[in-house]
Protein backbone atom coordinates (compact mmCIF):
# COMPACT_ATOMS: atom_id res chain seq x y z
CA UNK A 1 0.00 0.00 0.00
CA UNK A 2 1.52 3.28 -1.11
CA UNK A 3 0.51 6.73 1.65
CA UNK A 4 0.99 9.86 0.00
CA UNK A 5 0.68 13.36 1.90
CA UNK A 6 -1.74 15.58 -0.27
CA UNK A 7 -2.85 19.11 0.09
CA UNK A 8 -6.39 20.26 -0.56
CA UNK A 9 -7.63 23.70 -0.88
CA UNK A 10 -10.76 24.22 1.43
CA UNK A 11 -12.65 27.10 2.99
CA UNK A 12 -9.49 29.88 2.48
CA UNK A 13 -6.87 27.68 3.77
CA UNK A 14 -5.11 23.91 2.80
CA UNK A 15 -5.97 20.96 4.45
CA UNK A 16 -3.33 18.25 4.99
CA UNK A 17 -4.41 14.37 4.01
CA UNK A 18 -2.90 11.14 3.62
CA UNK A 19 -3.94 9.39 0.08
CA UNK A 20 -3.64 5.62 0.48
CA UNK A 21 -3.70 3.79 -2.48
CA UNK A 22 -3.48 -0.32 -3.02
CA UNK A 23 -4.61 -2.52 -6.04
CA UNK A 24 -7.28 -0.14 -7.04
CA UNK A 25 -8.11 1.02 -3.89
CA UNK A 26 -8.18 4.46 -2.33
CA UNK A 27 -8.79 5.87 1.01
CA UNK A 28 -8.31 9.35 2.30
CA UNK A 29 -7.66 10.35 6.00
CA UNK A 30 -7.94 13.84 6.71
CA UNK A 31 -5.41 15.32 9.67
CA UNK A 32 -7.08 18.33 11.15
CA UNK A 33 -3.96 19.53 9.82
CA UNK A 34 -3.74 22.95 7.97
CA UNK A 35 -1.48 25.32 5.98
CA UNK A 36 -1.90 29.04 5.59
CA UNK A 37 -2.05 29.72 1.69
CA UNK A 38 0.24 31.94 0.23
CA UNK A 39 0.02 34.31 -2.82
CA UNK A 40 1.49 37.22 -4.89
CA UNK A 41 -1.19 39.79 -2.87
CA UNK A 42 -0.71 38.13 0.41
CA UNK A 43 2.46 37.41 1.93
CA UNK A 44 2.85 35.07 5.02
CA UNK A 45 3.92 36.78 8.20
CA UNK A 46 6.98 34.85 9.96
CA UNK A 47 5.00 33.07 12.62
CA UNK A 48 2.31 31.71 9.66
CA UNK A 49 5.72 30.00 8.00
CA UNK A 50 6.38 28.91 10.79
CA UNK A 51 3.08 27.17 11.67
CA UNK A 52 2.70 26.01 8.57
CA UNK A 53 6.68 24.54 8.78
CA UNK A 54 5.62 22.83 11.89
CA UNK A 55 2.24 21.51 10.60
CA UNK A 56 3.93 20.06 7.23
CA UNK A 57 6.95 18.28 9.57
CA UNK A 58 4.01 17.00 11.89
CA UNK A 59 1.74 15.69 8.88
CA UNK A 60 4.77 14.26 7.23
CA UNK A 61 5.75 11.95 10.56
CA UNK A 62 2.06 11.08 10.56
CA UNK A 63 2.57 9.62 7.06
CA UNK A 64 5.59 8.15 8.39
CA UNK A 65 3.93 6.45 11.46
CA UNK A 66 1.49 4.71 8.97
CA UNK A 67 4.00 3.89 6.57
CA UNK A 68 5.26 1.84 9.59
CA UNK A 69 2.33 0.67 10.95
CA UNK A 70 0.92 -0.64 7.20
CA UNK A 71 4.57 -2.69 6.19
CA UNK A 72 4.26 -4.42 10.03
CA UNK A 73 0.92 -5.35 9.08
CA UNK A 74 -0.73 -3.15 11.99
CA UNK A 75 -2.86 -0.77 9.86
CA UNK A 76 -5.07 -0.79 7.03
CA UNK A 77 -8.03 0.15 4.98
CA UNK A 78 -10.08 -0.85 7.63
CA UNK A 79 -8.44 1.17 10.22
CA UNK A 80 -9.20 4.17 7.92
CA UNK A 81 -12.62 3.97 7.55
CA UNK A 82 -13.08 3.41 11.11
CA UNK A 83 -10.94 6.56 12.15
CA UNK A 84 -13.09 8.37 9.43
CA UNK A 85 -16.29 7.78 11.04
CA UNK A 86 -18.58 10.35 13.36
CA UNK A 87 -17.39 10.21 16.59
CA UNK A 88 -20.70 12.37 17.57
CA UNK A 89 -23.04 9.31 15.70
CA UNK A 90 -20.81 7.22 18.48
CA UNK A 91 -21.62 8.87 21.09
CA UNK A 92 -25.60 9.37 20.74
CA UNK A 93 -25.32 6.02 19.96
CA UNK A 94 -23.64 5.10 23.66
CA UNK A 95 -26.26 7.94 25.29
CA UNK A 96 -28.96 5.16 23.86
CA UNK A 97 -27.37 2.62 26.24
CA UNK A 98 -26.93 4.86 29.31
CA UNK A 99 -30.90 5.23 29.68
CA UNK A 100 -30.84 3.76 33.36
CA UNK A 101 -32.54 6.98 34.40
CA UNK A 102 -33.99 10.18 33.54
CA UNK A 103 -31.58 12.27 35.03
CA UNK A 104 -28.62 10.32 33.74
CA UNK A 105 -29.98 10.24 30.07
CA UNK A 106 -30.86 13.91 30.11
CA UNK A 107 -27.33 14.82 31.25
CA UNK A 108 -26.19 12.47 28.42
CA UNK A 109 -28.28 14.61 26.14
CA UNK A 110 -27.30 17.68 27.49
CA UNK A 111 -24.12 16.72 26.68
CA UNK A 112 -24.32 15.87 23.41
CA UNK A 113 -25.92 19.10 22.87
CA UNK A 114 -22.96 20.78 23.64
CA UNK A 115 -20.89 18.71 21.70
CA UNK A 116 -22.76 19.47 18.59
CA UNK A 117 -22.03 23.15 19.35
CA UNK A 118 -18.19 22.92 19.79
CA UNK A 119 -17.70 20.52 16.83
CA UNK A 120 -20.89 21.89 14.30
CA UNK A 121 -19.30 20.15 11.24
CA UNK A 122 -18.94 16.87 13.21
CA UNK A 123 -16.18 15.25 13.97
CA UNK A 124 -14.38 11.89 12.98
CA UNK A 125 -12.47 9.50 15.22
CA UNK A 126 -9.39 10.81 13.55
CA UNK A 127 -9.41 14.31 14.62
CA UNK A 128 -10.32 13.47 18.29
CA UNK A 129 -6.97 13.85 20.26
CA UNK A 130 -5.71 15.55 23.32
CA UNK A 131 -5.84 19.68 21.14
CA UNK A 132 -9.85 18.69 20.69
CA UNK A 133 -10.62 17.13 23.90
CA UNK A 134 -9.08 20.45 25.34
CA UNK A 135 -10.97 22.72 23.74
CA UNK A 136 -13.74 20.43 24.28
CA UNK A 137 -13.31 21.29 28.16
CA UNK A 138 -12.51 25.22 27.22
CA UNK A 139 -15.67 25.61 25.55
CA UNK A 140 -17.55 24.33 28.69
CA UNK A 141 -15.70 26.97 31.14
CA UNK A 142 -15.83 29.49 28.69
CA UNK A 143 -18.48 29.65 26.24
CA UNK A 144 -21.06 26.56 27.18
CA UNK A 145 -24.25 28.48 28.20
CA UNK A 146 -27.77 26.89 29.85
CA UNK A 147 -30.71 27.23 27.78
CA UNK A 148 -31.22 30.21 30.58
CA UNK A 149 -28.26 32.00 28.83
CA UNK A 150 -26.52 31.35 32.14
CA UNK A 151 -22.51 29.76 32.28
CA UNK A 152 -22.82 26.25 33.30
CA UNK A 153 -22.17 25.76 36.42
CA UNK A 154 -18.62 23.71 38.21
CA UNK A 155 -21.17 20.50 38.28
CA UNK A 156 -22.43 20.98 35.13
CA UNK A 157 -18.61 21.31 33.46
CA UNK A 158 -17.56 18.02 35.60
CA UNK A 159 -20.86 16.02 34.55
CA UNK A 160 -20.78 16.85 30.81
CA UNK A 161 -16.89 16.42 30.30
CA UNK A 162 -16.98 12.84 32.45
CA UNK A 163 -19.59 12.08 29.99
CA UNK A 164 -16.92 12.96 27.35
CA UNK A 165 -14.80 10.69 29.05
CA UNK A 166 -16.79 7.71 29.05
CA UNK A 167 -17.32 7.52 25.49
CA UNK A 168 -13.55 8.08 24.59
CA UNK A 169 -12.78 5.10 27.02
CA UNK A 170 -15.37 3.01 25.08
CA UNK A 171 -14.09 4.57 21.73
CA UNK A 172 -10.47 3.47 22.81
CA UNK A 173 -12.06 -0.38 24.09
CA UNK A 174 -13.61 -0.68 20.68
CA UNK A 175 -10.36 -0.26 18.91
CA UNK A 176 -12.12 2.80 17.49
CA UNK A 177 -8.86 5.26 18.97
CA UNK A 178 -5.67 4.21 18.49
CA UNK A 179 -4.89 6.01 22.41
CA UNK A 180 -7.17 7.52 24.75
CA UNK A 181 -6.73 11.47 24.73
CA UNK A 182 -8.44 11.78 27.76
CA UNK A 183 -5.58 10.13 29.31
CA UNK A 184 -3.33 13.60 28.62
CA UNK A 185 -6.12 15.39 30.01
CA UNK A 186 -6.73 16.74 33.26
CA UNK A 187 -10.46 16.01 34.28
CA UNK A 188 -12.98 18.84 35.52
CA UNK A 189 -13.37 18.77 39.26
CA UNK A 190 -16.67 19.09 40.60
CA UNK A 191 -17.74 21.88 43.36
CA UNK A 192 -18.71 20.79 46.20
CA UNK A 193 -22.53 20.89 45.97
CA UNK A 194 -24.52 22.31 49.10
CA UNK A 195 -27.13 19.38 50.02
CA UNK A 196 -30.33 20.62 51.66
CA UNK A 197 -31.69 18.56 54.67
CA UNK A 198 -34.10 19.25 57.26
CA UNK A 199 -33.24 19.10 60.80
CA UNK A 200 -34.67 16.60 63.50
CA UNK A 201 -37.12 19.41 64.62
CA UNK A 202 -37.89 20.45 60.72
CA UNK A 203 -38.72 17.05 60.13
CA UNK A 204 -41.16 16.94 62.91
CA UNK A 205 -42.92 20.01 61.49
CA UNK A 206 -43.32 18.43 57.94
CA UNK A 207 -44.62 15.07 59.86
CA UNK A 208 -47.39 17.42 61.90
CA UNK A 209 -48.44 19.25 59.03
CA UNK A 210 -50.92 18.13 56.03
CA UNK A 211 -49.38 17.84 52.75
CA UNK A 212 -52.31 18.18 49.97
CA UNK A 213 -50.75 15.00 48.08
CA UNK A 214 -51.25 11.84 51.13
CA UNK A 215 -49.01 9.98 48.87
CA UNK A 216 -46.19 12.61 48.14
CA UNK A 217 -46.22 13.04 52.47
CA UNK A 218 -45.52 9.30 52.62
CA UNK A 219 -42.83 8.80 50.14
CA UNK A 220 -40.95 11.64 51.66
CA UNK A 221 -41.52 10.66 55.40
CA UNK A 222 -40.39 7.00 53.98
CA UNK A 223 -37.19 8.42 52.56
CA UNK A 224 -36.15 10.49 55.38
CA UNK A 225 -36.61 7.29 57.66
CA UNK A 226 -34.49 5.14 54.94
CA UNK A 227 -31.99 7.10 52.97
CA UNK A 228 -34.02 5.47 49.59
CA UNK A 229 -33.91 7.77 46.53
CA UNK A 230 -37.12 8.86 44.71
CA UNK A 231 -36.49 6.34 42.02
CA UNK A 232 -36.00 3.41 44.26
CA UNK A 233 -39.20 4.54 45.86
CA UNK A 234 -41.35 5.32 43.03
CA UNK A 235 -40.72 1.65 42.04
CA UNK A 236 -41.01 -0.02 45.43
CA UNK A 237 -43.10 -3.06 45.73
CA UNK A 238 -44.86 -5.33 48.44
CA UNK A 239 -43.31 -7.99 47.34
CA UNK A 240 -39.75 -6.62 47.89
CA UNK A 241 -40.67 -5.53 51.84
CA UNK A 242 -39.92 -8.90 53.70
CA UNK A 243 -40.04 -9.82 57.44
CA UNK A 244 -38.22 -12.62 59.31
CA UNK A 245 -38.08 -12.63 63.81
CA UNK A 246 -34.20 -11.63 63.21
CA UNK A 247 -34.13 -8.79 61.27
CA UNK A 248 -37.54 -7.28 61.56
CA UNK A 249 -38.51 -5.67 58.43
CA UNK A 250 -36.29 -5.23 55.56
CA UNK A 251 -36.42 -4.50 51.94
CA UNK A 252 -34.54 -5.93 49.28
CA UNK A 253 -34.43 -4.26 45.75
CA UNK A 254 -31.88 -3.51 42.95
CA UNK A 255 -30.73 0.02 43.01
CA UNK A 256 -32.22 1.96 40.22
CA UNK A 257 -28.65 4.01 39.66
CA UNK A 258 -26.63 1.22 40.21
CA UNK A 259 -28.13 -1.80 39.71
CA UNK A 260 -26.59 -3.12 42.94
CA UNK A 261 -28.60 -5.45 44.57
CA UNK A 262 -29.39 -4.40 48.20
CA UNK A 263 -30.66 -5.53 51.73
CA UNK A 264 -32.25 -2.42 53.56
CA UNK A 265 -33.40 -2.72 57.34
CA UNK A 266 -36.14 -0.47 57.88
CA UNK A 267 -37.65 0.46 61.44
CA UNK A 268 -41.22 -0.50 62.52
CA UNK A 269 -42.30 3.07 62.38
CA UNK A 270 -41.15 3.32 58.55
CA UNK A 271 -43.28 0.43 57.85
CA UNK A 272 -46.06 1.76 59.71
CA UNK A 273 -46.25 5.08 57.34
CA UNK A 274 -46.59 2.35 54.51
CA UNK A 275 -50.41 1.82 55.43
CA UNK A 276 -52.45 -1.98 54.44
CA UNK A 277 -50.33 -4.32 52.71
CA UNK A 278 -51.06 -5.20 49.01
CA UNK A 279 -50.36 -7.75 46.52
CA UNK A 280 -46.83 -8.35 45.99
CA UNK A 281 -46.71 -7.34 42.51
CA UNK A 282 -48.35 -3.85 43.22
CA UNK A 283 -46.19 -0.63 44.32
CA UNK A 284 -46.47 0.66 47.49
CA UNK A 285 -46.98 3.97 46.84
CA UNK A 286 -50.08 3.88 44.15
CA UNK A 287 -50.42 6.97 41.97
CA UNK A 288 -46.96 8.98 43.07
CA UNK A 289 -45.34 10.20 40.47
CA UNK A 290 -42.47 12.93 39.32
CA UNK A 291 -44.25 16.26 38.14
CA UNK A 292 -43.82 20.21 38.28
CA UNK A 293 -47.00 20.11 40.46
CA UNK A 294 -45.55 17.36 42.93
CA UNK A 295 -42.61 19.72 43.19
CA UNK A 296 -44.64 22.64 44.01
CA UNK A 297 -46.57 20.90 46.48
CA UNK A 298 -43.78 19.29 48.39
CA UNK A 299 -42.45 23.04 48.41
CA UNK A 300 -46.36 24.46 49.71
CA UNK A 301 -45.84 21.88 52.80
CA UNK A 302 -42.97 22.65 54.01
CA UNK A 303 -43.68 26.40 53.85
CA UNK A 304 -47.10 25.29 56.18
CA UNK A 305 -44.24 23.73 58.40
CA UNK A 306 -42.65 26.95 58.58
CA UNK A 307 -39.58 25.90 57.15
CA UNK A 308 -37.68 28.41 54.66
CA UNK A 309 -35.22 26.53 52.75
CA UNK A 310 -35.05 24.73 49.66
CA UNK A 311 -36.70 21.39 50.01
CA UNK A 312 -36.99 18.61 47.09
CA UNK A 313 -37.78 15.10 47.47
CA UNK A 314 -33.49 14.34 47.65
CA UNK A 315 -33.32 16.71 50.51
CA UNK A 316 -35.15 13.67 52.34
CA UNK A 317 -32.41 11.24 51.66
CA UNK A 318 -29.66 14.02 52.52
CA UNK A 319 -32.20 14.11 55.87
CA UNK A 320 -31.79 11.12 56.54
CA UNK A 321 -27.79 10.70 55.85
CA UNK A 322 -27.39 13.66 58.28
CA UNK A 323 -29.42 12.92 61.30
CA UNK A 324 -27.75 8.98 61.15
CA UNK A 325 -24.20 10.78 61.98
CA UNK A 326 -26.00 13.10 64.17
CA UNK A 327 -27.60 10.87 66.41
CA UNK A 328 -24.17 8.97 66.90
CA UNK A 329 -24.36 6.04 63.72
CA UNK A 330 -20.69 5.16 62.51
CA UNK A 331 -19.78 6.25 58.88
CA UNK A 332 -19.33 3.19 57.64
CA UNK A 333 -22.91 1.34 58.61
CA UNK A 334 -24.85 5.01 56.83
CA UNK A 335 -22.34 4.11 54.11
CA UNK A 336 -24.02 1.04 53.30
CA UNK A 337 -27.44 2.22 54.37
CA UNK A 338 -27.39 4.65 51.46
CA UNK A 339 -25.97 1.82 49.08
CA UNK A 340 -22.91 4.03 48.55
CA UNK A 341 -19.89 1.78 46.73
CA UNK A 342 -16.96 4.06 47.40
CA UNK A 343 -17.02 5.48 51.52
CA UNK A 344 -16.04 8.92 50.15
CA UNK A 345 -19.50 9.80 48.96
CA UNK A 346 -20.66 9.58 52.39
CA UNK A 347 -17.89 11.84 53.58
CA UNK A 348 -19.68 14.48 52.47
CA UNK A 349 -22.62 14.44 55.07
CA UNK A 350 -19.54 14.23 57.28
CA UNK A 351 -18.33 17.64 56.04
CA UNK A 352 -21.86 18.83 56.86
CA UNK A 353 -21.84 17.74 60.20
CA UNK A 354 -18.65 19.29 61.04
CA UNK A 355 -19.46 22.25 59.57
CA UNK A 356 -22.75 22.54 61.73
CA UNK A 357 -20.24 22.06 65.03
CA UNK A 358 -18.36 24.64 63.69
CA UNK A 359 -21.48 27.17 63.56
CA UNK A 360 -22.69 25.62 66.87
CA UNK A 361 -19.41 26.93 68.49
CA UNK A 362 -19.49 30.33 67.63
CA UNK A 363 -23.31 30.80 68.53
CA UNK A 364 -22.24 31.64 72.66
CA UNK A 365 -20.83 35.45 72.16
CA UNK A 366 -20.25 36.89 75.86
CA UNK A 367 -18.75 40.31 76.60
CA UNK A 368 -14.94 40.06 77.57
Amino acid sequence: MKVTLRQREKNGSISLYLDYYSKGRRKYEYLDLFLVPESESRKLSKDERESNKKNLALAELIRSKRHIEIQSGLFGFNDIEKSQGSFIAYVEKIAQKRDTSKGNYDNWNSMIKHLKIYSPSDVSFAQVNKEWLEGFKSYLSTSAKTPARKMLSQNSQSAYYNKIRAALKQAFKDGLLAKNPASEVISVKAGEVEKSFLLLEELQAMVDHQCDIPVLKSAFIFSCLTGLRWSDIEKLTWGDIEHSATLGYFIRYRQQKTKVQETLPISQQAYQILGKEGEKAQKVFLGLSYSAWNNLKLSQWAMKAGITKKVTFHSARHTFATLQLTLGTDIYTVSKMLGHRDLKHTQVYAKVIDRQKQEAASRIKINL
